[in-house]
């Protein structure tokens, strides 16, 4: 079997890699009222399970650079997926095994979390180390999956509450978790390349002493905080804040907005040679802070909704985006510049929603004013991009499309 797959099956399956991470971020989310409803946890603790997933990726983020170059890309991508599936299905039972079943809710977060974080930083080194041309426009499609692996999870899963019932959302659980065990099979039989020589790998004490390096990881980290602060809440915002029912709150709200990230990566993969990186994603930024101040000012529920869809088309473009401007400006980066990467981008994802549950906490637990915080994100995107736009005209870095 290894001698009839190519590299065409390695973007396969990081390509499904991504469904599966889209999955880890976006399946339990769309069951937050129910927790809240089934095991009389609170706001607060529900904000708790957002920061643990990120946090766990995190910590793996920062692991997984000396792993892989310890034991393997194959070994931890098959290990990564593993865990996604332990922790997905360990939602449905580990809150059975303890007294308090938020402990239960809390493992099983850790557990996939950490597969996350894992998959995180593996997938896109492993896709840029494939003999393709055109490495920036398959990057792009690469994260594209992301947002249509998450469009697939909350309609499949909007789908099954519909004819079974929310009750039976455990059973919707395992099933979840088996498209991880199925990848990690297909993992193991792919082939897989070496992105740089290890004589020619930038150390991270090399890295940390580059400017655009601490740049690039603020973007990341805005670009985290301003995509997962909607995604993480956009449900429980329709349900709670807007008063629309599940179903309709869960495809107007995360899966719409998927839907228009998804669009915007597909989109900018295929044409995105005839648009400057730098000006698309300024323009990007200045959308997604309006679309924050939609959400948190307006008092329509449709307009509000609308907003959250704009603000997936404005977030589309900061993550690939900026794995595309550090693989232009620190080529040999390898694995330690890719998980560092991963790292700012997952401290982003959990301290945007985070932040935003917090502050809505305070303000009685309204959610219009943590998005209205959100603008800050957008905000320190836009001072980011102007650093990047001087460090070009001072001949600092070399980068097209400034």
């Amino acid at each position: 079997m290894k001698k009839r797959v190519n590299y065409r099956h390695t973007v396969g399956a990081s390509s499904i890699g991504y469904i599966i991470q889209s999955m880890v971020n976006t399946f339990a989310p769309l069951l937050f009222v129910t927790f809240q409803t089934e095991y009389r946890i609170s706001l607060a603790q529900v904000s708790a399970l957002i920061a643990v997933n990120f946090a766990a990726q995190i910590v793996l983020d920062f692991a997984a650079s000396g792993l892989a170059d310890r034991i393997g890309y194959r070994k931890c991508v098959i290990a990564a997926h593993l865990m996604a599936a332990v922790g997905i299905s360990g939602l449905a039972y580990m809150p059975e095994l303890f007294k308090d079943p938020f402990t239960g809710l809390i493992l099983a977060v850790i557990i996939y979390g950490a597969g996350g974080g894992l998959t995180e930083v593996l997938l896109t080194p492993i896709v840029q180390a494939c003999p393709i041309r055109e490495k920036d426009k398959a990057v792009s499609m690469l994260h594209s999956f992301y947002c249509w692996g998450s469009v697939i999870v909350i309609l499949a899963s909007t789908a099954f509450f519909r004819l079974a019932g929310i009750g039976n959302w455990k059973y919707l659980a395992v099933l979840w978790a088996l498209l991880p065990v199925a990848n990690a099979v297909y993992f193991a039989f792919v082939p897989m390349y070496e992105l740089v020589s290890k004589e020619e790998k930038m150390p991270f004490s090399k890295l940390a002493k580059s400017k655009i390096f601490w740049l690039l990881l603020l973007f990341m980290f805005c670009a985290g905080s301003c995509e997962m602060a909607i995604a993480q809440w956009a449900s429980n915002f329709a349900e709670e804040g807007l008063h629309v029912s599940k179903a309709a709150g869960d495809l107007a709200g995360p899966c719409l907005f998927a839907a228009m990230k998804g669009i915007e990566r597909t989109w900018y993969g295929k044409k995105g040679e005839k648009i400057p990186l730098w000006g698309f994603m300024v323009f990007c930024s200045l959308l997604c802070g309006a679309c924050y101040l939609v959400i948190g000012l307006s008092g329509s529920a449709a307009i509000a909704l609308g907003a959250c869809a704009a603000a997936g088309f404005a977030t589309g473009v900061m993550w690939p985006g900026t794995f595309t401007t550090a693989a232009q400006v620190l080529p040999k980066g390898g694995t330690a510049l890719f998980g560092m990467l991963a790292l700012a981008g997952d401290l982003g994802c959990g301290a945007g929603p985070a932040i935003t549950g917090m502050i809505s906490s305070v303000w009685g637990d309204n959610l219009k004013g943590g998005f209205l915080f959100g603008t800050v994100f957008a905000v320190l995107m836009l001072l980011g991009l102007a650093g990047l736009y001087r460090m070009k005209k001072r001949g600092v870095i070399v980068m097209e499309g400034v």
